[in-house]
């Protein structure tokens, strides 16, 4: 009976479970593209110049069809199963799409994958500028229709809610999570039911999920067509966070919120406005605001500022997380990390990544002053990130077995509409389409130079180091003084000598009983087990190597590493252990050539500017020993 009893209990318990993330994932998820109302249509329907019931009902259908195709057919079915240990997004993808490559043989190949990875994640930092921004900024606008009295308040209002925003990013999602599903559920329900109340005024409007009306617009007029398409694309920007955030919430969660509740909240929304704008076309100065009633003008406005403000949050979040798994991976240096959950890993907040968006969006508010302005950066970046993830998960299908016969068509279709979405993005550059792809080349620079740069430091380490083997065999315990503890040398290379040990020993004269060089590892999986974390090796003469392994997602913790080894009877007493640290002031060399002399200043720049490994490994300060050298580059 007892028995009985738990099953059924535990079998009670999973519906709930299930209600809970998918509440959560309509918060963290579906904060941006539910928000994509607020201006979608309206841009369409005036990048094309016209106001027809033709054009009406082109753009709808435009619309549905992108969201049919894009979100539910490319995301939600094909993309979502190329997941990392449970794990999405586009860094997760390219780490899956390299453990396929074999970096020796074809290296042209891997160095591909990695730099169209780089160039994804870069992309996503220009849409993490954009999107908080033209958010905020189309939910404010709504005080125009209200009174255009309230128009000079506009910008001072949106500055204030953006720098608020991010100024509680140090508070962490945790306190405020909560709040979030409930929220966007009462937006999502807001949506359909403004969006019913329109189809009813006009129901012939929903012709336009036929999607000839949308090929005939097109056929119709090729270049205003082309144009739309590039507007169109706002009704799926923020589809990426779908993909990214996977791993918090699981693939059936995310796929119930948006089978069940955002796209038909949508579809309708979008459906509703169009039908509004049949019968007033004089609405289009913002049809989202003029679909409520007098009534429920202000309440909208502020139920809108707070969903923006939600799918700001969602992005920043994404931003922050992104950062963490590019440390990890050795493409960004390392950056102050701090957790703000205790239960939820991937809760965190990156101070300088806060700063360097905040000022970002900023100086984009100012200098566009307008959600229509903005519509014209916007699109470029996320259009540029979805190409790039269909050719990844292309290659990543074919290596888990997608025949050629299956996998052409499908992702063929997928690009080709990835690409018809660019282009058409590609024809704003002039007009603020400029902003983002210069954020995306800083960052690009930026993760390009650290990578490369570490590469051809450890390089030049390699060459000038010793073997560890010649070091231990050569080492005469008769003429070496020993003194107790242990010192553990924190290295790159468990092959070769540590400089730091070579100093130690040129400067005292004498090693520690035992003597333990350390590596610490990232894999490209989310997370390591607790018994595949440590691999530890005995070289003899007291000397030992271990090798330290975490995920992308994992917070390195040394300290916990060390009592991790009491598993296999390797123990620390951490008041007679010292960690010794190499301390490189690197200098550029002389007469570099002229291509270079720009990346090894930023490298020498990016090394001063990161993190100090006491502080990024949790090691504690008072068992440290630095020892410092110079090294050209």
């Amino acid at each position: 009976m007892p028995d009985t009893a738990a099953a059924h209990s535990t079998a009670a318990a999973r519906p709930k479970v299930a209600q809970d993330l998918t509440l959560a994932a309509l918060g963290v998820v579906f904060g941006d593209i539910g928000t994509s109302p607020l201006y979608a249509v309206r841009q369409s329907l005036v990048d094309f110049g016209g106001l027809s019931e033709h054009a009406i009902l082109g753009a709808l259908s435009l619309i549905v069809w992108a969201l049919v195709l894009v979100v539910t057919v490319k995301y939600v079915i094909v993309i979502m199963r190329a997941d990392n240990r449970g794990e999405g997004g586009l860094l997760a993808l390219t780490a899956l799409v390299l453990r396929t490559t074999d970096r020796t043989r074809n290296r042209r190949r891997y160095l591909s994958i990695m730099a169209a990875g780089l160039v994804g994640a870069a992309l996503f930092y220009g849409d993490g500028v954009i999107t908080p921004a033209i958010s905020v900024l189309s939910a404010v606008e709504g005080l125009k229709v209200a009174t255009p009295l309230l128009e000079p308040y506009v910008i001072p209002i949106s500055l204030v809610l953006l720098v608020g925003l991010f100024l509680v990013q140090r508070q962490g999602t945790a306190a405020v999570g909560g709040m979030f599903g409930p929220v966007m559920l009462v937006w999502f329900a807001v949506l359909a039911a403004l969006g019913v109340w329109g189809i009813l005024q006009r129901p012939q409007v929903l012709r336009a999920l036929n999607p000839i009306y949308g090929v005939d617009v097109v056929v119709r007029d090729p270049l205003h067509g082309f144009l739309m398409l590039g507007a169109v694309f706002l009704a799926v920007t923020g589809t990426e966070a779908l993909y990214a955030d996977m791993g918090h919430f699981g693939r059936s969660a995310l796929r119930r919120a948006w089978l069940g509740l955002v796209f038909p909240a949508l579809v309708l929304n979008y459906f509703g406005q169009g039908a509004m704008l049949i019968n007033n076309p004089g609405a289009l100065e913002n049809p989202f605001y003029r679909l409520s009633p007098d009534w429920g003008l202000y309440p909208l406005v502020i139920l809108s500022a707070a969903a923006t403000i939600i799918a700001s949050q969602a992005v920043i979040s994404g931003a922050f997380s992104l950062t963490r798994q590019a440390i990890q991976l050795g493409y960004l240096p390392r950056l102050e990390v701090r957790h703000t959950s205790e239960t939820e890993i991937g809760q965190v907040y990156v101070p300088r990544i806060n700063s360097g968006l905040l000022i970002a969006v900023i100086i984009l508010v100012l200098g566009f002053q307008t959600s229509d302005n903005l519509g014209a950066a916007y699109g470029i970046a996320v259009s540029g990130m979805m190409a790039i993830t269909t050719g990844l998960a292309f290659l990543y299908m074919r290596a888990r077995g997608w025949s050629l016969a299956v996998a052409l068509p499908v992702f063929g279709l997928f690009a080709l509409i990835d690409l018809t979405f660019l282009s058409a993005n590609m024809l704003k550059i002039l007009d603020g389409g400029w902003f983002p792809i210069v954020v995306a080349a800083l960052v690009f620079s930026v993760m390009g130079t650290w990578w490369h740069g570490r590469r051809l430091l450890a390089e030049q380490r390699a060459r000038d180091a010793m073997p560890l083997d010649l070091f231990i065999d050569s080492l005469n315990p008769q003429r070496t003084l020993r003194v107790p503890g242990t010192a553990i040398f924190m290295t790159r290379d468990l092959e070769h000598v540590p400089v730091a040990l070579l100093h130690a020993l040129k400067h005292y004269k004498a090693l520690h009983e035992r003597v333990v060089m350390m590596q610490v590892e990232t894999e490209d999986v989310p997370h390591v087990a607790s018994d595949q974390r440590l691999e530890i090796g005995e070289l003899g003469k007291g000397f030992h190597t271990i090798r330290v392994r975490y995920g992308f997602m994992d917070q390195p913790n040394l300290v916990r590493a060390l009592a991790l080894c009491r598993r296999q009877n390797f123990h620390f007493n951490l008041m007679e252990t010292s960690f010794i640290i190499g301390r490189e002031k690197l200098r550029a060399r002389p007469h570099p050539l002229a291509f270079w002399r720009w990346r090894n200043r930023l490298f020498i720049f990016l090394t001063n500017l990161a993190l100090d490994a006491t502080e990024f490994f949790r090691i504690p300060p008072n068992r440290v020993v630095e020892l410092g050298g110079q090294t050209e580059i």
